[in-house]
């Protein structure tokens, strides 16, 4: 019994924030995602809407920062005892990325460019996709990054199987909504793991509305939070290992994967 729970992973705590964002204003951002940062709890994750700190902006050149610049500097700062993840504009070695990181106690514990770039906001001419798949470990759990545009890609997701969590930061308007809900639910059940969307709320500048509907899915496709629309708020889990892991030894889906090969 005593070595059973030396390899227990003990429960964690998420927060997911849901707010408007000010079109290409980082200061403004920032200090509203400071409001709600500050509210949540110590030894606990925090995830922001992709592209937290300007709107999803396709003015690379003018609104990326580098890795030193004051936007991840800021998350630095803001990630003592907590770990704060959300994609920004990102400009390396002369070309621009959607990058996601996440940040714990001043250390980049992770970073991933957007795999899939959304081609009907030609986001493809301004930034370059990312090509690794990415995971990283937190608090013993694991989890791995992905940004709005790539749920739609479940193949690619797909290359993460096993991992405990997946996070998904968005910019997802109001008008494919019933797609987002539908394809978290969809991730949470084929992977069989946790699945946290962060959206934001709000009009951005060409005039799309945004509802928000972020939620937390548990590992059946469940909602631990079922999805919170059209308004600002902050939102917040704690997750437990041990149901998931009893579900996938009963349910060994996983498994099965390696058993067939699609050709």
């Amino acid at each position: 019994m005593r070595a059973f729970h030396l390899f227990m992973k003990t429960p964690i705590s998420i927060y997911v924030v849901q707010t408007d964002l000010v079109w290409e204003n980082t200061n403004q951002n920032l200090l509203r995602m400071q409001w709600h940062i500050q509210r949540t709890e110590p030894n606990s994750m925090v995830l922001l809407p992709e592209m937290f700190n300007t709107g999803f902006t396709m003015n690379s050149i003018d609104f990326a920062e580098t890795m030193d610049g004051i936007t991840l500097n800021w998350v630095k700062e803001m990630s003592v005892d907590r770990c704060i993840c959300g994609s920004l504009a990102i400009e390396e070695n002369g070309k621009y990325f959607n990058r996601f990181v996440a940040v714990y106690n001043g250390e980049i514990l992770a970073q991933y460019d957007k795999r899939f770039l959304f081609s009907l906001g030609n986001e493809q001419s301004h930034y370059e996709p990312g090509l690794k798949s990415v995971r990283f470990e937190w608090q013993g759990w694991s989890f791995a990054p992905f940004i709005c545009y790539d749920l739609r890609f479940p193949e690619w997701i797909r290359l993460q199987a096993g991992v405990d969590v997946l996070l998904f930061s968005a910019n997802w308007p109001k008008s494919r909504n019933s797609a987002w809900n539908a394809l978290l639910k969809a991730r949470a059940i084929e992977n069989q793991c946790f699945v946290i969307g962060s959206n934001r709320v709000g009009n951005d500048a060409l005039g799309f509305p945004h509802v928000g509907n972020s939620q937390i899915l548990d590992y059946v496709g469940s909602h631990l939070v079922a999805p919170v629309e059209n308004r600002e708020v902050l939102i917040h889990q704690i997750l437990e290992h041990g149901p998931m892991k009893k579900f996938r030894e009963k349910y060994p889906f996983l498994d099965d994967r390696a058993n067939y090969t699609i050709s």
